[in-house]
């Protein structure tokens, strides 16, 4: 079936964030700098920077590509965002001024699903939306306030690209409408929104009582919602019953993020160093399995003789070097997942990829990772 994941060591600095042009040859990668890679996967099925955007002051914390319309959107503890666009004739990447009107940093972008618009969370409580106004060339944006309280961690649209969730520092998860009368917008009613709403109107909030929320995503037919939060939970609720919300405490360190892999499955990733995946069903929210399969260790099961274990204990304090070195593929905190190949009729996600804090990218196979783990189903 093939190996489960690729790593790739693009750097040594700690990765914030990530993202795959459309055929996944390029990758735009921020590096907690300032600095912005813009990375070509080479004959060696390797990744080398091609170009570095360099508009930003501070670290850039979040970045974004649109597949369709080939548009990166970065933003940066500057308080900045820029929309880069590719320069056919002259082979390089042009940057665009986004007015956020913001006096915090931000902290995360995303591209709608119909790519007209993105979203920009930051520290001064409050959510851009972001348009094209063509008559001045430039990107601007409106303003959601109330009743966000505190700096937005995560964004995400719903497939309807009229309504957006976020999660904030506040312990809240929250949903509002984002239809733009500028864009001649005309939103359909749902479930998370019965009848039609002017933007900003928050449509549903959601506790998570002890924890900052991380990572926040609907699912693909946009009928489920999940989000991570800092105390360790995971949490699960469906448009048709919002006053029901799933919630498990796990006993893992907090996640940072998390993608549907399927209508019924999710990945959660972040502080274990590895990805977990959970499945939804109408009794709620379950833990499934590790997705990251163990490395075997070199030179296990050698006896170790007595003048080398004393040297040990001597040396080390210890009799055997457990505790020192980890066995999963990350290193260190994972910081974002991403999907990179989902079926269109069903959902379900076939490869994804991950970054973290130790500098690596790691491309995972799902079909060869379910081989691996017996099975694994979504």
């Amino acid at each position: 079936m093939g190996s489960t994941n690729v790593v790739h060591q693009l750097f040594q600095d700690p990765i914030s964030s990530h993202a795959f042009n459309a055929d996944q040859t390029q990758l735009v990668v921020s590096n907690s700098t300032p600095l912005t890679h813009i990375m070509q996967l080479g004959g060696d099925k390797k990744f080398s920077t091609k170009e570095v955007l360099e508009q930003h002051i501070e670290r850039v914390t979040s970045v974004d590509w649109a597949p369709k319309t080939n548009r990166i959107v970065t933003c940066a503890g500057d308080r900045n965002a820029y929309v880069w666009n590719y320069q056919e004739e002259d082979g390089y990447w042009k940057p665009c001024l986004v007015l956020l009107r913001i006096n915090r940093a931000a902290t995360f972008v995303r591209w709608s699903p119909l790519e007209d618009r993105f979203a920009v969370g930051s520290g001064a409580r409050l959510l851009s939306i972001c348009y094209f106004d063509p008559e001045h060339n430039w990107w601007v944006s409106k303003h959601i306030k109330k009743p966000i309280r505190s700096t937005i961690l995560c964004v995400d649209w719903h497939p309807s690209n009229h309504l957006v969730a976020i999660g904030s520092c506040d312990f809240k998860c929250r949903v509002f409408c984002s239809a733009l009368k500028e864009l001649g917008d005309k939103p359909q009613t749902s479930n998370w929104m019965p009848k039609l709403n002017k933007f900003g109107t928050l449509l549903a909030e959601f506790d998570t009582n002890n924890g900052w929320v991380h990572g926040v995503q609907f699912s693909p037919s946009g009928n489920q919602l999940a989000w991570v939060a800092h105390d360790s939970s995971v949490n699960v609720v469906n448009s048709t019953t919002l006053t029901k919300v799933h919630t498990i405490l796990t006993a893992n360190l907090p996640y940072s993020c998390l993608l549907w892999m399927s209508e019924n499955s999710f990945a959660a990733a972040g502080f274990n160093y590895c990805p977990d995946l959970y499945t939804v069903s109408a009794d709620g929210v379950a833990f499934t399995a590790k997705m990251d399969v163990k490395k075997e260790k070199s030179g296990g099961g050698v006896a170790m003789s007595a003048m080398a274990r004393f040297q040990k204990l001597d040396v080390q304090g210890q009799s055997e070097t457990a505790g020192t070195t980890v066995d999963t593929t990350h290193e260190n905190c994972i910081t974002e997942i991403r999907a990179l190949t989902r079926n269109p009729a069903t959902g379900t996600i076939s490869k994804f990829s991950t970054s973290g804090k130790d500098g690596r990218l790691v491309i995972w196979n799902f079909d060869a990772l379910s081989s691996s783990l017996g099975g694994l189903k979504i």
